[in-house]
């Protein structure tokens, strides 16, 4: 008997704490979900804003119809995109740095307007092998055949489309021909895009003088546009969110140079010996296509290395500042 009535006992206990257990899961099942909500609202929320279009933009000196609607949401759609599009806008930022210093001074030797700088920014991104499902190379994006017209040698073995400073003055005196045919360096712009004879075809279809009265293809009617987008966004990073400190831009990478005049037969060679490596002599040589040069013609090739490089190291001091000259010149 009394076995059964501790038996009972306990039953009762445990129906008893079971009830209560029951109860206060019910009572406080609400509590998690209440402070998840509460913790939500206290955090500061992530935003997306709109951008304040500029009252007034200019392109090499010419003015921009900005106070039209079309020409302001054509502005609109490249600024956003360049600003939202965070990653690439800042190695833009970068390179940058490395790449203006040697482009800057090469358009104003050859009256060619500075804003052209970001030309090269929207053709390669600043990337010095870029190559076009066309088949454009280098930081201009030039065509084999526009590459020799414009004075640059192309050739299996040595392809000048890459060389910075060469193509370079290739974009000025294809650029300066534009102008002088058109008068407008927005339209000379738009023409190293979709070519002259493009440009002409729309301008006499479309009986008007100007790129911003002509409808034009995706590529070509947002051209001008992405190049004011990235100078707007360049010239004034931190207005639009771009913090970039000046240790984290791309250096300007100290070269010498030395002249060749006869075949290398092989540059793996030839780098070690000057205190270098292949890898390195590549990329301050892009333009340099095979991994060996015939130079049957003993053409005269001014080579980059690394100014800290043995070849230079080692030099009289004397000699080291004629080799300095000599790469400025």
């Amino acid at each position: 008997m009394r076995t059964n009535f501790y038996t009972k006992l306990l039953s009762v206990s445990v129906a008893i704490v079971a009830i209560v257990l029951v109860f206060q899961l019910f009572t406080y099942s609400s509590e998690p979900a209440k402070s998840m909500t509460t913790s939500h609202t206290n955090e500061s929320s992530y935003a997306i804003s709109a951008l304040e279009i500029p009252v007034s933009i200019n392109f090499a000196g010419e003015e921009v119809p900005i106070n039209r609607y079309d020409i302001k949401e054509s502005f609109d759609r490249e600024l956003l995109v360049n600003t939202y599009w965070q990653s690439q806008t800042i190695l833009f930022i970068k390179r940058a740095n490395r790449y203006f210093p040697i482009i800057e001074p090469i358009l104003k030797e050859q009256g060619v307007p500075d804003d052209f700088k970001y030309l090269s920014v929207i053709e390669s991104g600043f990337l010095p092998r870029a190559i076009s499902p066309a088949g454009a190379v280098g930081l201009w994006q030039f065509m084999r055949t526009t590459g020799r017209e414009y004075g640059l040698e192309v050739t299996k073995e040595v392809d000048e489309r890459y060389h910075i400073e060469k193509s370079t003055i290739a974009a000025c005196k294809y650029l300066k021909k534009m102008h002088a045919h058109y008068g407008s360096w927005t339209l000379a712009a738009a023409a190293y895009n979709a070519g002259r004879a493009g440009i002409n075809r729309q301008l006499h279809r479309q009986s008007t003088n100007s790129y911003y009265d002509l409808l034009l293809g995706e590529e070509t009617g947002r051209y001008v546009f992405r190049i004011l987008a990235i100078k707007e966004i360049l010239s004034s990073p931190r207005q639009y969110g771009f913090i970039v400190k000046s240790s984290d831009l791309y250096p300007v990478i100290k070269t010498s140079q030395i002249e060749i005049k006869t075949g290398v037969k092989n540059f793996a060679t030839f780098a070690q010996k000057h205190g270098t490596t292949y890898k390195e002599l590549k990329n301050l040589n892009p333009w340099l296509r095979e991994t060996y040069l015939t130079n049957s013609s003993k053409k005269t090739y001014a080579i980059k290395l690394p100014a800290n490089s043995m070849q230079f190291n080692n030099e009289p001091k004397e000699q080291k500042q004629d080799s300095t000259l000599q790469a400025k010149k």
